[in-house]
């Protein structure tokens, strides 16, 4: 059987970096980072949130519609990025495609406030269900977009949006389906959320009146754990076969996971990324691969790992290295989605986009194609090898 070519015909997110693609470029090549400060738990904490321009046009959306102001941040930052996203890949309500948008956590904010008023009242609100559940993001986009086509949800945690695509690939090769809306999306910046990564001791304790860079991710010097989160959705628009707008194809999946030893476990040399790299290169020439845009949350041994793992899949000769998460936090679920944009960035733009503060080999050809990298708590790792169109 003959497997179609997977063309990305559209990219779209709403992040710290904005919701212009030009705007992205231009924030990506500015070393500023964009974490800000919030009072949380008491203290001042660094998050990385929506820039002003984006949080409006999330009130704009939530004020649009009575149905929505009841609904969690996470579906709207996906709603905002799925309308653009298929306005660009030129589709409409005719056409029948598919959607997965998954969250690692879902409606953290609206799930807290509601169980924080059960606890003081005893008694639930009508809507606290349906807009906490985890397909409330897919069913959301499905019914603002009157999409036609099967609508998935999910949680992989750090990987879940790598794993939509994987999910849309898997559609559109088998003949399922022909287009593929596909993502992740998530609001984490609460008070418990927060909590809970302090209590695994991976949050950054960096001051940023003191230190230039609260998260260094993929700085390997580091001596303490600089993880920060940040909220934000992005998606892209997949298409069965070679199309004139497509703006990168996917040549290549991996994806594996480790036994765990414990809840939040991954072996010394990343064993389950070396599985999903070694799957997404098969027969693919590895000097081919321009670049990798690591997951790379900002913890010691997370950035560790994955960097012995690409040594032992590239030997000495790896290609270029990066990440975004030392600029806009990690997003968790939506995480493996925006490190797709910053690839998608530098195929574009034939330009590799280091991190500031680390020492990296230096760009000596075009940027014709890039890994991605992904993995959540459990090894639940993914790798998509992307080419330029």
């Amino acid at each position: 059987m003959n497997t179609p070519k997977i063309a990305i015909t559209a990219f779209s997110s709403i992040s710290p970096l904005g919701n212009n693609a030009d705007q992205v470029w231009e924030k990506y090549l500015d070393n500023n980072h964009c974490f800000t400060k919030q009072f949380l738990d008491q203290q001042e904490t660094s998050v990385a949130a929506l820039d002003a321009e984006s949080k409006q046009i999330v009130v704009e959306i939530r004020e649009s519609d009575i149905k929505y102001k009841f609904l969690d941040d996470s579906v709207l930052f996906a709603l905002a990025a799925s309308r653009k996203a298929i306005e660009n890949a030129g589709w409409n309500s005719n056409d029948i495609f598919g959607i997965n948008i998954g969250s690692s956590r879902g409606a953290t904010d609206l799930f807290e406030k509601h169980y924080k008023e059960y606890l003081e009242t005893g008694k639930a609100q009508t809507l606290a269900s349906p807009t906490t559940t985890l397909g409330n993001i897919s069913s959301w986009i499905a019914h603002d977009l009157q999409s036609a086509g099967p609508e998935i949800s999910h949680s992989i945690t750090c990987s879940t949006a790598l794993h939509a695509l994987l999910n849309g690939v898997a559609w559109l090769k088998s003949g399922m389906a022909d287009k593929f809306l596909v993502g992740g999306s998530e609001a984490p910046l609460t008070d418990f959320t927060i909590g809970q990564m302090r209590a695994l001791k991976i949050y950054s304790r960096m001051d940023q009146d003191i230190d230039l860079w609260p998260n260094l991710a993929f700085d390997f010097k580091k001596t303490q754990n600089t993880m920060i989160l940040g909220e934000g959705a992005a998606v892209c628009c997949l298409e069965a076969g070679e199309k004139e707008n497509a703006i990168a194809y996917v040549i290549g999946v991996g994806y594996a996971t480790e036994i765990l030893e414990h809840n939040i476990s991954i072996s010394a040399e990343a064993d389950c990324f070396q599985k999903s790299m070694k799957m997404a290169l098969k027969d693919i020439d590895l000097e081919s691969v321009d670049a990798i845009v690591m997951h790379a949350p900002g913890t010691i041994k997370g950035d560790l790992t994955e960097l012995r793992a690409i040594e032992k899949v590239f030997g000495s000769n790896s290609p270029l290295l990066t990440t975004n998460k030392w600029k806009i936090g990690h997003t968790f679920g939506a995480s493996g989605m925006l490190s797709l944009e910053l690839a998608l960035l530098m195929l574009q733009n034939d330009i590799f986009i280091e991190t500031p503060f680390s020492e990296s080999k230096k760009q000596d050809k075009s940027i014709k194609r890039v890994l991605v990298n992904a993995v959540g708590f459990g090894g639940n790792a993914v790798s998509i090898l992307i080419e330029k169109a």
